[in-house]
């Protein structure tokens, strides 16, 4: 009997061992298969996102509120446009409106172009930006040091065809038309009359691009819902992890509204409760938007309205339409803000709490100490610190710049939000 219990008890054992070897490779193929699902990313793309959450101590204990940052600045790049450039180029190439060797083309004034000059090599891919003249002259240097294409052009609005955002949407089309024409003279060229899933237009477009250009793929950061999924699947959840879902309020500007919108709908979905509000600078319409359901003032909307109102110096921040992210934000109010304001804040920030942020930055502060004052001691309050000073050098952080302007700070404290 023993020879027979000997091999029952081999078999078992060789039962036992393949079920094992099955299940390990059961678990390896789903993790293969969730690898690939999550698509893990490498070199830059791994360093984006999961940015620190800080108590910003200066303004915590002027307020009695947890006063919290989440450090964008800490980006590759240099700013929370890192995320919306990862996600939207990541999104073009899996439904082949981009590929490999293509041109992403957008207009920016200033931090998304950079972050798309930033990461677009990653993808094997190029990048053309168009930006308007009167931003800040070290952003274009840094754009042009990443490689990128860099077209500067004169501020005009947004209806005229050559804003820097409809220019740059052109330079897609020019690009996308320039492959075809340069593909089909190849000896094994194509008959095909698209790429990119763009149809030939049939003109000869004058080339900005080089000859192994594979298309180009317009960004379109303002109306691309992408921007506005990076912060949803991205930014929210990192905030609400951070606080282990404990936050009362979150505070953001809105540019093209992609983060205020992702974030907010995020917090609210996970608790209704969570007070979400925008901060807008002078001459954007948001405002009114949020708290009048108008875009304008009633004097505004009767023809007094000026072609080109902003008078703000604070850059990428603000706007007079309504975008497709803006429209999935889910907020209970908003705060106004002043050039003025935003200078102080960037200057006590730096002397009190080592904080060298750009104009964004401190009016999202700003709006965190206005969540602060409305809500009372007690909350825990949420914003972005989205970039440094460092990319405002000429401007927002140039005392004789700001001096011709009568911006000239002489705050000892945070007096002038009304806190002594």
């Amino acid at each position: 009997m023993a020879p027979v219990a000997a091999r029952s008890a081999g078999a078992v054992g060789a039962g036992t061992a393949i079920l094992l070897s099955l299940a390990v490779a059961y678990f390896f193929c789903n993790s293969s298969k969730n690898n690939k699902k999550k698509k893990s990313k490498n070199g830059i793309l791994s360093a984006i996102g999961n940015t620190p959450l800080i108590r910003i101590n200066s303004l915590s204990d002027a307020t009695g509120c947890e006063i919290l940052g989440k450090c964008e600045f800490l980006n590759p790049g240099g700013s929370v446009k890192d995320r919306v450039a990862v996600q939207i180029i990541e999104e073009a190439l899996e439904s082949g409106q981009l590929r490999k060797g293509g041109i992403v083309t957008e207009g920016s004034v200033g931090s998304t172009a950079i972050s798309f000059a930033t990461v677009a090599p990653a993808y094997g891919c190029k990048c053309h930006v168009v930006i308007p003249d009167d931003a800040a002259i070290e952003k274009s240097q840094i754009i042009e040091a990443l490689g990128a294409n860099v077209e500067r052009v004169r501020p005009v609005s947004i209806t005229h065809k050559d804003h820097f955002v409809n220019i740059a949407r052109r330079r897609a089309t020019e690009a996308n038309e320039f492959a075809f024409k340069h593909k089909k003279s190849q000896p094994n060229g194509t008959d095909s009359q698209q790429i990119n899933g763009y149809k030939s237009d049939g003109h000869d477009h004058n080339s900005l691009f080089p000859d192994d250009c594979q298309g180009g793929f317009f960004a379109d950061q303002f109306e691309n819902l992408a921007n506005f999924r990076a912060h949803y699947h991205g930014t929210g959840p990192e905030i609400w992890e951070q606080t282990n879902g404990k936050l009362d309020a979150f505070v953001a500007g809105a540019g093209t509204g992609g983060t205020v919108a992702g974030v907010s709908k995020f917090l609210q979905e996970k608790n209704p409760n969570i007070k979400c509000y925008l901060i807008d600078p002078p001459g954007s319409g948001l405002f009114n938007k949020v708290t009048r359901g108008v875009m304008y003032t009633k004097e505004e909307a009767e023809g007094r309205r000026l072609k080109n109102p902003f008078d703000t110096i604070t850059e990428g921040i603000g706007i007079n339409r309504l975008t497709k992210n803006f429209a999935e934000a889910k907020l209970d109010g908003a705060f106004r803000a002043t050039d003025m304001e935003a200078v102080e804040m960037a200057r006590f920030l730096v002397k009190n709490d080592g904080l060298f942020l750009g104009s964004s930055s401190s009016l999202n502060c700003i709006g965190a100490v206005r969540a602060a004052q409305s809500l009372g001691p007690g909350h825990t309050i949420v914003t972005i610190l989205c970039d440094s000073g460092m990319r405002h050098l000429s401007k927002f952080c140039n005392d004789q710049y700001l001096s011709k302007l009568g911006l000239t700070p002489k705050a000892t404290g945070l007096e002038f939000l009304g806190i002594k």
